[in-house]
């Protein structure tokens, strides 16, 4: 199979039959053989009802529904799970995507051999409310994650299926797919314009929480990529930097006491901060064992992403690959 695409919903019944005559044409005139899998997230409104209608018209429409409303990360990464094309093709189902860009996306994986590319809304149809808090998103998320993107949470994105079977996304991280993406391995991160429509129908599902939480996720996301399976590198770190200082402090204030006999120790404020200090180094020391115990005894602590073999190579069928 050529394409699978992705397709998470929230009570978006309006728009569905419309979207999928749109991706039919798309296949039907570059011939690609194809699947769209509709994970409907919990709706509340007729969209099961209406993905239950197209997958009898279209053999190649399957749906997927939740019991409740679990996110967006977590019907992409069922998506992603069941997902059969050789690229996987994810875009948002209220029509502000446009599936006219899909054969371009997917020359971009399968000729230019990039494991990602993710979409660009160069010219939004949005308001400013929230176009302005995005760009902040995106400046903030380039520079933590060094990956050159002007749009990190387009919905819009071709991925090899390499890189779909070997990410997990979760909690809110479908932000930081890339991020994810880049984690696993997959450095070849490409970027597309593509075509931003208004809202034809409904509105939107997004309020301005999404963008701290996103923040906040980044910071999370930043800190297992780093440290995850070495954690005592950043607490040990922070421990022996405060435990120094601390142990200095004191060190300062004893010679003052015993050598120079000017004061008491215990009359300086300082004498308190270092005593702090060194508690608190100790407290992140100890932080670090206990998170490299927990590393080490982690089910997939050593489950590596492995590209290829040489026996993969030899085989007849990849010769052509």
């Amino acid at each position: 199979m050529d394409i699978s695409v992705v397709i998470p919903l929230y009570n978006e019944e309006e728009s569905l039959a419309e979207l999928l005559d749109w991706i039919a044409r798309v296949m039907k005139a570059n011939r690609f053989s194809y699947e769209v899998l509709l994970i409907d997230d919990g709706s509340q409104d007729a969209s099961w009802n209406t993905i239950l209608q197209l997958s009898d018209v279209n053999p190649n429409v399957h749906g997927i529904r939740f019991r409740r409303n679990y996110g967006k990360a977590a019907a992409l990464n069922v998506g992603f799970q069941h997902a059969e094309g050789e690229v996987v093709i994810t875009m948002d189902a209220d029509l502000q995507d446009s599936p006219d860009e899909i054969p371009a996306l997917y020359r971009m994986i399968k000729e230019e051999g990039y494991d990602l590319v993710s979409g660009w809304k160069k010219n939004r149809k949005d308001p400013l409310s929230k176009t302005l808090p995005t760009k902040l998103f995106n400046t903030t998320t380039r520079l933590v994650s060094g990956i050159r993107l002007h749009d990190f949470n387009c919905g819009l994105k071709a991925y090899d299926q390499k890189v779909v079977k070997s990410v997990e996304v979760y909690g809110e991280m479908h932000r930081y797919i890339p991020v994810l993406a880049k984690r696993a391995g997959f450095t070849r991160i490409g970027e597309k314009v593509v075509h931003h429509h208004e809202r034809k129908y409904g509105k939107t599902k997004y309020g301005l929480d999404r963008f701290f939480k996103g923040f906040l996720d980044l910071i999370s996301i930043s800190f297992v990529t780093r440290f995850g399976q070495r954690p005592m590198h950043l607490f040990g770190l922070l421990g022996t930097i405060l435990f120094v200082a601390g142990f200095l402090i004191a060190a300062n204030l004893a010679y003052g006491r015993f050598i120079l006999m000017e004061y008491h120790m215990t009359e300086r404020p300082l004498f308190y901060f270092g005593l702090l200090a060194m508690i608190l180094g100790t407290q992140l020391f100890i932080a670090g064992f206990l998170g490299e115990l927990i590393s080490r005894n982690a089910p997939d602590r050593n489950r590596y992403h492995i590209d290829s073999t040489t026996k993969d190579l030899k085989k007849p069928n990849s010769r052509n690959q």
